[in-house]
């Protein structure tokens, strides 16, 4: 007991210590405190990225959804790939605006492009009022991982609270410097940890290939589809798929690390470098289908990973591999909080409180912003509990309808305000009413979500046509901007061409 709660102690310290770090390198400004001055380099953008598109989610919520319904979160391999390829192709163009034009959250591309105070609201509530529950998820797995780690010394309530006062902490001293350095750690954690538990633990039934001829024999209904429930069939698949990939790119804490990114090129790589962590997920299969064989029936699936890394292998490893996952919790955890405070700092309050605020005085309202949103996560999670895979596809589902209106930003110059208003409201009151009434069943059993999109984007296009074009000088101002993009890029593209000739 006394090894754990060591090993959680030093888990604390170190992002403490980051944290303490980056504020000595703090530039003062709140483009500084919010997007890093927009000088994030390679090495932490692609941490802070995996690390943030990779939580609690990914790490308990995976093994929960394996043991209980079968391969569907096979899709993750899937949805991978497609979250690297929308980084680069919407993510490269989102970083170029914002760096035109000073964007530093979703709503300021958004608001400008459609040129509207109601779509700029209408963007910053849904990425609030969404984010809260991916919130409180990373939340509840980090601290039932501490709990777990500890040996139970440290009880749920107070490891959610010091899991967040370190967070609050490290954030409110360094902004996004500190979050993103903290995530170079937390992400080399997550994705070793996760894939040796699986090596680790598959070693009780005989390796990895005596425990699918084992799944194969005995539960034959956990290798293929609709799974052991009945209910995770096809269109399971594609709505988990695309949702979580859609969903997580246009959450704030996405867009932030778009609009940190130095230099653009690091968005060719992503598709590749996204893609190969996804190797972790083969450690999620082994430990959930190993606990299957094992450790049947165990109440809380979201639990089967602890249960069977504390039981089954020796103490001090167990907390390490703990810690790690607490580490994909607060990795997003993290992120989230910032973002979060960024858009009601930058969004609200400066735009329509006090829109002549000094950098300090947007930098301490949105550490006040850090504290109000961490205590209303912590009380979700003691009071709202649920499993994580969930309630991660409840604000998956309201962040994803964000993709429409900024496909029409970046790709279609007929877009304007009134398509944007429908096409959102329509696709988020379908997606909430299926999804909180029972007695409202999704048509083709896919997620509200996917019907969401569909709605919301027959409306944007419908309405986008047959109301008033946008204004013009907002429309050339765009147009121009984009125009200079694809000649950026094609330039770079015949140098490099030429480059290599030469070579």
């Amino acid at each position: 007991m006394t090894i754990g709660v060591l090993i959680i102690v030093i888990f604390m310290i170190v992002p403490l210590m980051v944290g303490f770090y980056a504020a000595g390198k703090s530039k003062g400004s709140s483009d500084d405190y919010f997007i890093q001055g927009r000088g994030m380099g390679s090495i932490a953008v692609f941490f802070t990225v995996a690390a943030t598109w990779w939580s609690a989610f990914a790490f308990l919520g995976s093994n929960a959804s394996f043991y209980s319904q079968g391969p569907i979160y096979l899709t993750a391999f899937a949805w991978n790939i497609l979250f690297g390829y929308l980084y680069f192709v919407i993510g490269k163009r989102i970083w170029y605006l914002g760096k035109k034009f000073h964007y530093v959250t979703p709503s300021d591309l958004l608001g400008d492009f459609y040129n509207s105070e109601k779509v700029r609201i209408l963007v910053g509530l849904v990425v609030i009022v969404f984010t809260v529950p991916y919130l409180q998820i990373q939340l509840t797995g980090g601290a039932y991982l501490i709990e777990v780690a500890s040996g139970g010394v440290i009880p749920f309530w107070l490891a959610a609270l010091i899991f967040y006062l370190v967070i609050i902490i490290y954030v409110w001293v360094g902004g996004m410097r500190a979050v993103a350095w903290t995530d170079i750690i937390y992400g080399a954690l997550l994705f070793f940890g996760l894939l040796f538990t699986g090596l680790y633990i598959v070693r009780l039934v005989g390796g990895p290939i005596e425990m699918f001829e084992q799944m194969k024999n005995l539960h034959p209904e956990h290798l293929t589809l609709p799974g052991p429930l009945g209910s995770s069939g096809y269109a399971s698949w594609i709505s988990l798929c695309l949702i979580t990939a859609i969903g997580a790119l246009m959450g704030p804490q996405l867009w932030l690390r778009m609009y940190a990114v130095k230099n653009g090129k690091l968005f060719n790589l992503m598709p590749f470098l996204i893609s190969l962590v996804a190797i972790s997920y083969i450690g999620s299969v082994l430990v959930s289908w190993t606990g299957v064989l094992i450790k049947p029936g165990v109440e809380n699936p979201d639990q089967i990973l602890p249960i069977i890394i504390m039981e089954y292998a020796p103490f001090v490893i167990g907390a390490i591999v703990l810690a790690g996952g607490a580490s994909a919790a607060m990795s997003t955890a993290n992120s989230q909080i910032h973002a979060v405070s960024a858009v009601m700092t930058k969004d609200f309050y400066q735009r329509y409180k006090n829109p002549d605020a000094s950098q300090d005085r947007l930098i301490q309202v949105g550490r006040y912003f850090l504290l109000v949103f961490s205590i209303l996560a912590y009380f979700l999670a003691l009071f709202a509990p649920g499993l994580l895979v969930t309630i991660g596809l409840i604000a998956f589902g309201g962040t994803a309808q964000l993709i429409i209106p900024t496909i029409g930003a970046l790709f279609w110059k007929r877009a304007n305000e009134a398509g944007a208003i429908t096409g959102l409201i329509g696709g988020l009151t379908f997606t909430i009413l299926f999804t909180f009434i029972p007695t409202l069943v999704s048509p083709l059993g896919l997620n509200p979500a996917m019907w969401g999109l569909l709605i919301n984007a027959t409306l944007f296009i419908i309405i986008s046509l047959s109301t008033k074009p946008r204004d013009q000088n907002t429309v050339k101002r765009f147009e121009n901007a984009l125009l200079q993009f694809k000649y950026n890029e094609n330039h770079v593209k015949e140098r490099d061409k030429e480059y290599a000739e030469v070579k």
